[in-house]
């Protein structure tokens, strides 16, 4: 599928009671392909995403309600987003997913690739092409401190992409600079419902504990901090992009797999760049920085015939295959 240009969201004030927030930020994704999809958790974001949609393409728009199945309401959900589907006309199709995480793996972490595998599958399903996601301002901004406490680098920094596409489907979040707040204000001002989660509220989680604490004291010290956040998060994103293609040019030059001699005529910072490009397209694998900083060691060591590599990367090796860089994937 080819990409479509990003559209530039509008920047969204609370709202009064007249006007959806996430009506305004619709507008500048006007020239989306119909039908399309919204994926809808009966929640807040998406409540009035979803009513933003349906007056922005009448009978054009599908809703598509993932189960993770791991809350006891549930079925309740399920059941709340049948109900104001049926009152805006609006076909919903409900995915069931398992939401089981691997060892080493976050449960949040494989809860999100259940959810968004699903919801690709539902909108293939449906013969749609594009699905609205309802993140918002807030969401971002826990994003973004999220990534600076773990010590991210650039990908990390660029917080959630506005436009991404996932098995041939293209997803957009047209709310990124809309406040929580607002989509709040507007649903309950004018009567419409929606459902409280409440593992939102439940501070063992991170996100849940920056969202509580952390975004309160920010919009007290710093009130314009979801503009800046998300400036500072764009410029993030234009930076990576720029090194993923000095990467890819790079690569073409040292050759793939990596030859060292090659590798060890660019700079360390371009040898590392080059790097994690070639073992996150070619091999869907993401070094650890200590990882990352061991494997440049061991290049630049190796300046004779007998020096083996053989380092633990990711979920697999790269070891030194006589002139060159091979990954060996587990087993």
């Amino acid at each position: 599928m080819a990409a479509t240009p990003t559209p530039k969201p509008k920047p969204v004030k609370p709202s009064s009671a007249l006007i959806n927030p996430a009506q305004v930020a619709l507008e500048a994704f006007a020239g989306l392909t119909v039908p399309l999809a919204v994926a809808y958790s009966g929640g807040a974001d998406s409540t009035a995403l979803l009513h933003a949609a349906c007056a922005q393409w009448p009978g054009q728009v599908r809703a598509i309600h993932v189960n993770h199945g791991l809350q006891a309401a549930a079925a309740q959900f399920e059941s709340n987003c049948a109900a104001v589907c049926a009152q805006l006309n609006v076909p919903l199709q409900v995915v069931q997913v398992s939401a089981g995480h691997a060892a080493g793996e976050s449960p949040e972490d494989a809860a999100r690739k259940a959810r968004y595998t699903g919801l690709a599958d539902a909108a293939r399903a449906l013969g749609v092409s594009q699905v609205l996601l309802g993140q918002h301002a807030d969401d971002q901004v826990e994003t973004i401190l999220l990534a600076l406490s773990r010590g991210a680098g650039l990908a990390g920094l660029s917080a959630m992409p506005a436009v991404f596409e996932r098995a041939g489907v293209q997803f957009y979040r047209p709310l990124l600079e809309v406040p929580g707040a607002s989509l709040r204000e507007w649903l309950t001002q004018n009567g419409h419902a929606f459902v409280d989660d409440p593992s939102n509220t439940d501070e063992r989680y991170t996100r849940n504990r920056i969202r509580a604490r952390l975004l309160p004291a920010l919009a007290d010290a710093f009130p314009q901090f979801r503009q800046t956040f998300a400036r500072s998060a764009s410029h993030a994103a234009q930076a990576q992009l720029l090194l993923d293609e000095v990467a890819a040019q790079d690569l073409l030059q040292v050759s793939n797999p990596p030859v060292i001699k090659a590798l060890q005529a660019l700079s360390r910072p371009r040898q590392a760049n080059v790097l994690r490009h070639w073992l996150l397209v070619c091999h869907q694998a993401r070094p650890s920085a200590a990882q990352l900083a061991q494997l440049l060691d061991q290049v630049a060591a190796c300046t004779t015939r007998g020096h083996q590599i053989h380092l633990k990367v990711a979920n697999g090796h790269v070891l030194r295959a006589v002139s060159h860089l091979q990954w060996l994937s587990p087993i």
